[in-house]
Formats: C-alpha cells, structure tokens, sequence
C-alpha cells in the first residue's frame, strides 16, 4: 500500500477556506450570492467538453488514475535503496550473482526486480542498461500523457470562465429593461471567471505540477537504481558500491557505513 500525500488536499482545503473567510469577510450577508449552479455548469461542463475533444477515450480512462497519484507519495526512500543494494552486492561477492534471487521476495518495486534478475540472467553492463534506461523513457513518456489532461484542464477553465462572463455579460444587455434580471446576469458574468480562474490555479495546474515533480523524482529513482544493479553486475565492492549511492543523496542526509559488511566466514 503507498502512503498518502496529505499536503495535496490540506493545500487545496486550505486554499479554498481562505477564499471562503476573505468572501464572508468582505461580502458578509452577501456570501451566498458566490454561489451560482449555472456558472458551475458552464466552467465544468465546459472543460469537460473540450477534454473530450481533445484527447482519445483510453487518455481519458487515466484521468481517475492520474489524479489519484497526485494523493499518494511512493514508499521508497533512497537510503532504503541503499541498503538493499549493499546487502545484494554482499550476497552476489559471497554466494555468487544466482543467490540474489532469494533476496527479491520482499522487494515490491518492479523496476528494481527486473534489474537484480537481468544481472542474474547473465545480461552484460550495455544490454542491461539500455533495457532499464527504455522503461524510464516509457515511463516518462506515459506520466506526461497523463499529466496533460490536467494540465488542459488548467488551461480551458479560465477559458470557460471568460466564455461564461460573455454568456452573462449577453444576458445583462438583453435585459436592460427589467432591472431585476440584471443582479442575477452579471452574477454569472463575474462568478464563472472566478470559478475558472481558481480552479486552475489552486487544484489543476499545482496538481499537474506536482505530478511532474513526482515523475521527476521516480526518474532520479530509477537512475539511481540502474548505477546501483550495475554496480552488483561488476562485482563492486560492497562498501565502494554504498559510497557511489550515497553521492546522490543531499549532503545533510548523506551515511556512511549504512549497513555493516558481513565478511565471509574463514574456512577451517
């Protein structure tokens, strides 16, 4: 099970409470005018049309995935990576690359298991790196898929609003002659450019930046992996190995000696 992210929805809860306090501050009596069902059709119903448009009916089906990575954080950690790569490369110099099967039960991370197995396959250093470095540019190439119907989403809201505002701004003038029409007409001019506009710019395009910094970091991952599994395929020294890894970690997080290396016992 992957953790989490609580920061996404406590930014978005907080963004749209602050809104709310600011309204009932200024507005008073008058908070409820912000509400209006019609201009919330007309920004949604809106970019929902355009997404439809825009992009193909198996894109669309990622939508409900997307989002959801967007409220989750991985499990992985680069020092957990660390240590598991010190522990295979002390199994692989001490019982040989074939006994690091053994130690894959437990690991969930699929790109990491295919890794440890092509070394384990016999793959040499170049096969094995093109392999891996075509799953992270797959992987990009289906994370920025994904993103983008959030970010078109950012992008059509504030459209949506403007089309609103001139649907309501039409209205207004056609029914100059009847003054009691012209309160609720230019709330919809004003209230759909409002609920466009935040939309975008507190749920959509932070999400969709969020997204790519998440992608960013799987990648970093992966990389890190990819030097790691090549690492074991070499025969490197256990602790030359942890030291390399440990590079990429920030300088206040960097450890040394992270998992003790076991020496083989002497033989009688």
């Amino acid at each position: 099970m992957r953790k989490r992210d609580l920061l996404t929805p406590i930014g978005i809860t907080l963004g749209f409470i602050m809104i709310m306090l600011a309204i009932v501050a200024k507005g008073g009596d008058h908070a409820a005018s912000f509400l209006d069902i019609s201009s919330i059709f007309i920004v949604l119903g809106g970019v929902v049309a355009s997404l439809f448009i825009n992009f193909k009916r198996e894109q669309l089906h990622l939508t409900k995935v997307v989002i959801k990575e967007a409220f989750q954080k991985s499990n992985q950690s680069l020092p957990e990576v660390i240590r598991l790569f010190v522990r295979l490369s002390q199994r692989a110099r001490r019982e040989g690359l074939l006994a690091l099967e053994k130690d894959l039960t437990d690991v969930v991370d699929p790109f990491l298991r295919k890794g440890v197995l092509l070394v384990v396959d016999g793959m040499e250093e170049e096969t094995i790196r093109d392999i891996l470095e075509a799953e992270i540019t797959a992987l990009e190439e289906r994370h920025y898929r994904g993103r983008a119907i959030i970010e078109k989403c950012g992008e059509y809201a504030p459209a949506w609003g403007m089309i609103g505002t001139l649907v309501g701004l039409v209205m207004m003038l056609t029914t100059l002659e009847n003054p009691a029409t012209l309160g609720p007409s230019m709330a919809v001019a004003l209230l759909t450019t409002l609920y466009g506009t935040v939309l975008a710019n507190l749920v959509f395009l932070p999400m969709a930046s969020k997204l790519e910094n998440k992608t960013e970091e799987e990648v970093f991952m992966k990389q890190i992996i990819i030097e790691g599994v090549l690492g074991i395929q070499s025969g490197q020294n256990p602790r030359i190995l942890e030291e390399k890894l440990s590079a990429f970690l920030p300088k206040g997080m960097r450890v040394h000696n992270v998992v003790p290396l076991e020496e083989p016992a002497d033989e009688a």
